[in-house]
């Protein structure tokens, strides 16, 4: 008689699916696919450093993903819920839809769509491994002393401006209202205080929203004009919606709405993680430092359901950011458990040693779960999942 597996596909291979891909070999009789549109995972928290040639970030998927998880890189184009498949860009081998019994919803988030004149055309983004690459190819066409507007002061323009000022570019950052909002003021005086020293010119308060791009300039609310041979768009972050294309309920953005399990709150089959879920409406910070738990967190609800168990509520703490300014410094910031930021910073080389060990981290943790599911532990004053034995039939 042959075993019956509970199939189990993961939708998207970034922080948030591998960790789940690999969290749900716990139990040995689940069949676990990843479903990616790349055959390589992407660190998206090193983009920018992909920009200026200091890390090509990316890592091999046979360096992050356990033994027996199959992966196939096509993209998601619907989920037919009624069905329980998945279809898919190219299709699958046998031609058919991919069936599931339980669906890891994780297609992370890309860039937000630009609302200037211009930005469409002229600007370009680097929230992915494309256009991450179509950025540093633009780069290498212009001078090195050309000028450069980074718009957006979120971390990805903060570190992208710091990282292109620290080989020697011409950068403004257009920063909106007030540079990095999200920042204690200590914390937010630490970064400018780097981002000056590395020359990078700062353009916030009243007025400072861009309304236009063109080829060789940035055109403010207040009518200012920067020059700009390459701009760069980093101002927000939008998600995929393939969740809207396949009739689920999303948020205003298109995050899928899931109850505090992260489980569809129209489909107890589909379970969300990572950028792309709306728990109770209320969604976390965008960032691997959700991403990797939430993804631990999803795997664990499916394990529960296929257990027959009650699935646990998110528990998600955050310890605070980590914004790189160059490779020589980077400021910590440190926030409550609840994301608010304290008065506290670590700044300077020190700063910059956790930051990089904090990306490395990241990667670590998806290496070990692989190797030892179960390794990856987040929950306060949970206990730690072990590995299920399933009889033979």
């Amino acid at each position: 008689m042959t075993e019956q597996r509970t199939r189990v596909v993961v939708v998207g291979g970034g922080y948030a699916g591998v960790i789940a891909a690999n969290h749900l070999r716990l139990r040995p009789d689940v069949q676990i696919t990843l479903v990616n549109p790349r055959p390589e995972f992407v660190e998206r928290i090193r983009l920018h450093q992909l920009v200026t040639g200091s890390d090509d970030a990316v890592v091999a998927y046979t360096d992050i993903l356990g033994e027996g998880i199959r992966l196939v890189v096509d993209a998601v184009t619907r989920i037919d819920t009624q069905a329980r498949k998945v279809e898919l860009f190219n299709g699958s081998p046998d031609g058919e839809a991919l069936p599931y019994d339980y669906l890891i919803y994780a297609v992370g988030s890309g860039s937000a769509h630009p609302t200037a004149v211009g930005a469409d055309e002229f600007a370009y983004p680097i929230a992915d491994l494309e256009e991450a690459r179509r950025l540093a190819g633009a780069l290498d066409q212009v001078h090195h002393g050309a000028p450069v507007c980074v718009v957006g002061a979120g971390p990805t323009g903060i570190e992208t401006a710091a990282e292109l000022a620290e080989q020697g570019r011409t950068v403004t950052l257009v920063c909106g209202a007030v540079l990095g909002p999200y920042l204690s003021t200590p914390g937010r005086r630490s970064v400018a205080k780097r981002l000056r020293k590395l020359g990078v010119e700062i353009v916030d308060g009243p007025g400072a929203m861009v309304s236009a791009v063109s080829a060789d300039a940035v055109t403010l609310q207040d009518g200012r004009q920067l020059p700009s041979a390459v701009t760069i768009w980093t101002a927000g972050f939008g998600v995929p919606d393939l969740a809207a294309r396949s009739g689920l309920r999303t948020d205003a953005i298109g995050r899928l709405l899931t109850d505090e399990t992260l489980t569809s709150v129209d489909d107890d089959r589909i379970v969300a993680a990572g950028d792309a879920a709306a728990p109770s409406g209320d969604p976390l910070r965008m960032s691997c430092q959700a991403a990797i738990p939430l993804g631990a967190q999803a795997a664990n609800t499916v394990l529960a359901r296929i257990a027959g168990t009650t699935p646990a509520v998110i528990n998600q703490a955050f310890t605070g950011q980590c914004i790189s300014l160059g490779r020589g410094g980077a400021t910590v910031q440190i926030a409550r458990t609840d994301d608010t930021p304290l008065p506290l910073y670590v700044g300077g080389r020190a700063a910059a040693t956790i930051k990089e060990a904090v990306c490395k981290g990241t990667v670590s943790f998806l290496r070990r779960e692989a190797r030892k599911p179960g390794s990856y532990f987040w929950l306060k004053g949970g206990k730690r999942p072990e590995p299920q034995a399933v009889d033979a039939p």
